[in-house]
């Protein structure tokens, strides 16, 4: 497994833990078994949306994923150098990939309902756009570079300082635009 995927470990202990086989979390995310499989062997980088509807079907917060040592007390992040990191590919045409790399600002943080992460987010390799949805809400904070979102019909084109908030049901796309960027996410999915 890659250092770089460790969740898969995690999803298969939780599936484990709730006696779920492969083929019952596959029927019930909407995701092949294949796609399970090569996801928790760490083989697959998955995109958020797949990981949402996983952390859904198996009852848990999409963040304990990234959680080993929960706390009640406040966590705290110095200077945005959160040590937990996940790369998400974020396009289901390139899941070797990497686009989007997640680093948690709320690791370990029990009984949280949203999820803020600081996101590194490099130019798409493709420019074949696939929208995709979950439930939930997300607010974005360009802190770097220029993000172009895609937005059921609509596009918005977002550069250093600018925000938007929406709700993530709207089949959508975020990508870097002419350049890396980095960007401040909080996302809160309804459990």
């Amino acid at each position: 497994m890659s250092e770089e995927n460790q969740l898969g470990t995690k999803i298969q202990q939780i599936r484990e833990n709730r006696e779920m086989s492969v083929e019952k979390l596959a029927e019930e995310s909407q995701c092949s078994k294949e796609v399970i499989e090569s996801i928790e062997s760490g083989d697959l980088i998955p995109s958020l949306t797949p990981l949402i509807k996983i952390a859904r079907v198996l009852g848990v917060r999409l963040g304990t994923f990234l959680d080993d040592a929960p706390q009640t007390g406040p966590v705290m992040v110095k200077s945005g150098k959160s040590e937990q990191v996940i790369h998400f590919s974020g396009k289901e045409d390139h899941p070797d990939t990497s686009a989007l790399d997640f680093y948690s600002l709320a690791s370990g943080k029990a009984d949280r309902h949203m999820e803020p992460f600081m996101i590194d987010v490099r130019l798409p390799v493709s420019k074949d756009y696939k929208l995709s949805s979950h439930e939930g809400e997300e607010f974005i904070y360009v802190m770097a570079g220029k993000i172009e979102i895609l937005y059921g019909q609509e596009r918005y084109l977002l550069s250093e300082g600018d925000s938007i908030y929406y709700d993530s049901i709207v089949p959508h796309d975020l990508h870097a635009y002419g350049e890396d960027a980095k960007i401040l996410a909080v996302v809160y999915t309804p459990f």
